[in-house]
């Protein structure tokens, strides 16, 4: 252990260190007897406090282990890959939403810290006992922050929206009141982001709280965001952003379609371009190679270049360290350029026709499409009631290397990769778009860790929802 001694110094005098010879500084062992370092030290212009030092020669050693126990880094097995990609998964039989049988989660991260957020479970908009669920998927980007702040706020401002609805005589609500209410809280907090920043940089806090409290801010995310409401069996569905949320719904025929319920707003939406050329006339430049003056989305929360005036941005980042502004790179002429605002759809959910909802960030639609997520879904349900047995003999590969995507092999999924194995229905998705069946490619996507597996995939966070699906939630 050390020994510290303070000594009172005069003012003014100069430091000296007085020190006993070195062991040899090679050496990793023990010398037999203690060497010891004793210093005085003083500080000019103070009131000359100094300190007396003196140690044990404990410094750690450095010898290498002996080559026979150095074991080689291997790719993850099978049972690691299954490990990595389900230590996040969860999964709620659900008993008290008539309605509702069950939903899985599951998130695989890629960026480090992960970007995305997500939530789930029950609450009661009109503060009358009556329980909805909700569901929601937050894909950061540019940091985490903000993600992270809708996490905590986003469903309270929608709630607080929603406590405002005058309800009818029997205790019900239309369709348009509640999409109304669910945009008024998106706005609002996001409003709270973009416009709280003026009051943040003129106050008196500390330049760490100021800090702190403008991450959110500097950073953005998308949200996706459904609530249930048991009592009408309707789904409301909220999208600001490119997460996306699809329905699978079995039909007469016993076959599963794929309902959109949400469409990306991207610069590759037609109508997302005809709603921003209209907004910004003249700005021929805005929208190229689907980007919105660089940005992949038209609609976020947070992403302030996109929404402050430029000389704010200015000052923001020449005295709170905000990201540089746009310009030069890009012709910033008439901000905001994003919104918020949400595309809200409501859609009754059928007692008599089974159905899923799944809900993802767009790293699982980076490789499934709409149909291929619910034929995936079908599978595991077929799988996990009894009408068809999991796959128990899968092909065999050979030798497998990034390079095959350039000659043959979809990077995306491919029916014949499919896979099921896995109890949950959310880790059922996120091994079928990584490979599937295929666990050298798998394997190979999951051995990059941050920031080389961001040109293999991206965070994946997926929940599926089970409605007036017999038998899932036993499973």
């Amino acid at each position: 252990m050390s020994l510290w001694i303070l000594a009172r110094l005069r003012p003014g005098r100069t430091a000296s260190i007085l020190r006993t010879p070195a062991c040899n500084s090679y050496s990793t062992k023990r010398p037999s007897h203690s060497r010891r370092y004793v210093a005085t030290v003083s500080f000019v212009g103070t009131s000359g406090i100094g300190w007396f030092l003196s140690t044990r020669d404990d410094v750690p050693s450095l010898q290498s282990p002996p080559a026979e126990d150095l074991v080689p880094e291997t790719g993850p097995s099978k049972e690691e890959v299954t490990h990595i990609i389900s230590r996040a998964a969860y999964s709620f039989a659900v008993r008290d939403t008539p309605g509702v049988n069950r939903y899985d989660g599951n998130q695989l991260a890629s960026n480090s810290p992960c970007e995305d957020r997500y939530i789930h479970g029950t609450f009661s908009p009109y503060n009358d006992g009556k329980k909805w669920m909700a569901w929601a998927v937050f894909d950061g980007h540019a940091g985490w922050q903000t993600a992270d702040l809708l996490q905590k706020q986003l469903l309270t401002f929608v709630r607080h929206g929603l406590s405002q609805i005058k309800l009818s005589s029997e205790g019900y609500t239309s369709d348009a009141s509640v999409q109304d209410a669910v945009v008024k809280g998106f706005l609002a907090l996001d409003d709270s982001i973009v416009e709280t920043a003026l009051q943040t940089s003129q106050s008196k806090m500390s330049l760490a709280e100021k800090v702190k409290k403008l991450l959110p801010a500097y950073a953005g995310s998308c949200a996706l965001l459904s609530l249930y409401d048991s009592a009408t069996s309707t789904l409301h569905v909220a999208c600001t952003g490119d997460s996306r949320a699809v329905l699978g719904q079995q039909g007469p025929d016993g076959k599963w379609e794929a309902i959109p319920l949400s469409v990306d707003q991207t610069g590759y939406n037609e109508e997302e371009i005809a709603r921003l050329c209209s907004e910004h006339p003249g700005e021929k430049n805005m929208i190229k190679d689907g980007r919105v003056l660089g940005l992949a989305v038209s609609r976020a929360f947070g992403d302030t270049r996109w929404k402050w005036p430029l000389d704010f941005q200015r000052k923001m980042k020449n005295k709170f360290g905000a990201p540089s502004p746009l310009t030069p790179k890009y012709d910033v002429r008439t901000p905001p350029y994003l919104t918020a605002e949400p595309v809200v759809t409501s859609t009754k959910i059928d007692p008599n026709k089974p159905s899923f909802l799944i809900m993802a960030s767009d790293g699982i639609w980076d490789m499934l499409s709409n149909q291929q997520a619910v034929n995936l879904v079908t599978k595991w349900i077929e799988a996990s009631t009894g009408e068809k047995r999991k796959s128990e003999l899968e092909p065999v590969y050979g030798p497998f290397d990034l390079g095959r995507f350039e000659n043959g092999v979809d990077w995306k999924f491919e029916e014949k990769r499919t896979t099921v194995q896995d109890e949950n229905a959310a880790v059922h998705l996120v091994r079928n778009s990584l490979g599937g069946n295929h666990h050298e490619m798998v394997a190979g996507r999951l051995a990059f860790s941050s920031p080389f597996s961001r040109n293999q995939r991206d965070d994946m966070t997926v929940q599926v929802v089970f409605f007036n699906v017999p038998g899932v939630e036993k499973r």
